[in-house]
């Protein structure tokens, strides 16, 4: 075979190969000049601006202006996230490398222990098997004010009370997702029928989880930066483990924050608020929020819907980056991905 003969033989394949590769839209043609569409989490850099064609296409059916959920969408759809830690949680693989808060390697042996107690791992069967789910997430912001909320669920956060502040927040809570020093502490303050929804930030967050689980008496509390309850109101059953997941993707792939060698530091750690948000762009068909905000142009405005703590106060918090999550927070609306009921973001 002829020199010639055997080049194109060897080219041919490799020019086959290489067009597949590229119909396949695996391959990203970078053009010397042009700007790019779409910033690191995935959002239109202009949002009003019209889809393009390509995703017109595929997402012709959604109203106008949700170019931001038309790129978010197929990322949340190619992880399949549950939104509580199951029996199965070891095949998390995602998560399973990580320590707390961003996955609980190191923790597999207590939290075996606790799920064998909690026995259930989804919302009921009643919202499970809900065909579409109107979700809230109700945060604890100083803006709340005389709003009555309805959805086909909704989460609430940390400590805030809803006895007394029905007006505020609404009656009807379906979960409440909080983490140790965020938890209710006095037990007459708990809603009647809501879920316990555990959030880990550090390893001794599992330790005080196994102890409400299983009605202990509260020991090693040197490792919280606050006091803790030391009873929880809650059958075994009626409490979960959030998926660690969120809080990775929220951090990293969301907001953007420094990965730190995959453990907590300063500035890398999401507000539970935008944990939360991002659990429900997984699990809901919509997503409204109300409480959320932190104007720091007002640093005496109250914090909180019911206490005193002042704005200034989040100043304070050297885990959290409250300027690039807001960044984050605003996109979502400007985007139509999630619906701001008080309009604090």
């Amino acid at each position: 075979m002829k020199p010639t003969h055997k080049l194109l033989f060897v080219l041919c394949p490799m020019l086959v190969l290489g067009f597949i590769y590229y119909s396949s839209g695996k391959l990203h043609l970078h053009v010397w000049g042009q700007k790019p569409l779409y910033d690191k989490q995935g959002f239109l850099l202009q949002l009003d601006t019209k889809l393009p064609l390509d995703l017109a296409y595929k997402y012709g059916n959604l109203s106008e202006g949700v170019s931001g959920l038309a790129f978010l969408k197929p990322i949340l759809s190619d992880q399949q996230a549950p939104m509580f830690l199951d029996r199965n949680f070891k095949r998390l693989a995602k998560v399973s490398n990580y320590l707390p808060p961003f996955g609980f390697k190191t923790q597999e042996r207590i939290i075996d222990s606790i799920l064998t107690a909690t026995k259930n791992y989804g919302l009921g069967e009643e919202l499970d098997s809900a065909s579409c789910k109107r979700c809230i997430i109700v945060g604890n912001g100083g803006i709340l004010s005389n709003k009555s909320l309805d959805y086909t669920f909704d989460s609430l956060l940390n400590e805030a009370p809803v006895r007394g502040y029905g007006k505020d927040v609404g009656t009807k809570t379906t979960i409440r997702i909080t983490y140790p020093e965020g938890a209710i502490q006095k037990p007459e303050n708990y809603e009647k029928d809501s879920l316990f929804v555990f959030s880990a930030f550090k390893p001794l967050d599992f330790k005080w989880l196994r102890q409400m689980v299983f009605k202990e008496k509260l020991r090693g509390t040197e490792g919280f930066w606050k006091s803790v309850a030391h009873y929880v109101p809650r059958e075994p059953t009626e409490m979960r483990i959030l998926n660690p997941y969120f809080i990775q993707e929220a951090a990293f792939q969301f907001i953007g924050l420094p990965l730190n060698n995959g453990v907590m530091g300063k500035g890398n750690i999401p507000t539970l608020g935008t944990v939360a948000i991002t659990m429900a762009l997984h699990n809901c068909d919509e997503v409204a929020v109300a409480g959320f905000g932190y104007d720091m142009n007002t640093p005496q405005a109250p914090l909180h819907y019911y206490e005193t703590v002042k704005m200034s106060a989040i100043k304070e918090s050297w885990t959290h980056n409250i300027s690039k999550e807001k960044e984050f927070l605003r996109k979502l609306v400007k985007a139509n991905v999630i619906t701001d009921l008080t309009n604090g973001i």
